[in-house]
């Protein structure tokens, strides 16, 4: 049996919507204060599309950024993977939108549905297939465009999410020589679907006028079962990831930016401070898919990213799913 290729990130990109929503935009449409949001969830200020910007707009600008950091060209790419919940149609997929737009003429294209743990999922995934010599460079996105799917009626859900796309190139680590993915897991528990979902728009409760009216077509949140959850995943996952490692070969943690004090809480229960710890909540909300992307984006441009030292990707989201990637940079 031939051995696995190695993987490395060779390449990362995001892109933030130019509209900038603080916490006053919204105490002037709900019950609600900026101090009240900023305890509650840590955000002070989220970006939400342009009202002719869609996701595949977002994913392409994080792309080409992504491109050049990797020093390939489109037509370079031979797989294409968006992890995204708001896509611009029922169908087509984004990702056949974003191959279009960028030239990646050779590249085949497909979307993977795992709400905020999207982009990892089209990470694994990404991996998967140039580990097993199926690809050798593929482009994985994960991007939302949450704003049109807020219920403003509902002030415990409208004021967490906001839009964004970050995306990464992967190549044989060989041939990129960073970021080489080490480990990844992916997971899910069905029987928690009611925590975070859009009830109707699907085949279960098609589109109807009593539906759209009663806005089950919005983000609907459970938000103490979630909190639960999310604390206890992100915590298990980054022990299990490093259990096997000296502490000191930590270089940083990029979680899913889900809220504040679900990554305060679950750092708590790993006696952890957040010295090492990417947190850009405050600036974007909770950008599903992107969330992670965007902040390892970030940490790789602020030089966060030590080689040598190990880095962890951790994300959970409405499935219920979950995931995590290691990788030494």
């Amino acid at each position: 049996m031939a051995s696995r290729i190695r993987v490395g990130i060779a390449g990362t990109g995001a892109y933030v919507p130019e509209r900038v929503v603080t916490n006053e935009w919204f105490e002037k449409r709900i019950d609600t204060n900026d101090e009240w949001i900023v305890q509650r969830t840590g955000i002070r200020e989220r970006r939400f599309a342009a009202e002719d910007q869609a996701t595949s707009d977002l994913c392409v600008n994080a792309a080409e950024e992504a491109l050049k950091a990797a020093g390939i060209t489109a037509d370079e790419l031979d797989l294409i993977i968006v992890g995204t919940i708001s896509p611009d149609y029922q169908l087509p997929s984004v990702a056949v939108l974003v191959q279009d737009r960028l030239g990646a003429k050779n590249a085949g294209a497909f979307d993977v549905v795992a709400a905020c743990s999207g982009f990892l999922t089209a990470l694994h995934t990404g991996e998967a297939f140039i580990g097993a010599g199926r690809a050798r460079r593929v482009l994985v996105i994960g991007a939302e465009t949450l704003s049109r799917f807020l219920n403003f009626d509902d002030r415990g859900s409208c004021i967490i999410f906001g839009d964004g796309a970050g995306a990464a190139v992967l190549l044989p680590h060989g041939e990129c020589g960073q970021g080489e993915i080490i480990r990844t897991t992916l997971g899910a528990d069905g029987s928690g679907y009611q925590f975070i979902h859009m009830p109707a728009g699907g085949t279960r409760t098609p589109a109807t006028v009593e539906t759209v009216e009663a806005n089950q077509h919005k983000i609907m949140l459970r938000g103490r079962e979630t909190f639960k959850f999310a604390v206890q995943r992100m915590s298990s996952l980054i022990k299990e990831f490093l259990e096997d490692y000296d502490p000191s070969e930590l270089g940083l943690i990029v979680p899913h930016q889900v809220n504040r004090r679900i990554i305060d809480a679950a750092l708590d229960r790993l006696n952890m401070t957040d010295e090492k710890v990417v947190v850009n909540i405050q600036h974007y909300g909770n950008t599903s898919a992107a969330s992670v992307p965007v902040a390892l984006d970030e940490a790789v441009r602020a030089e966060r990213c030590v080689p040598g030292k190990l880095v962890v990707l951790v994300a959970f989201g409405a499935g219920l799913t979950w995931g995590a990637t290691l990788i030494r940079w």
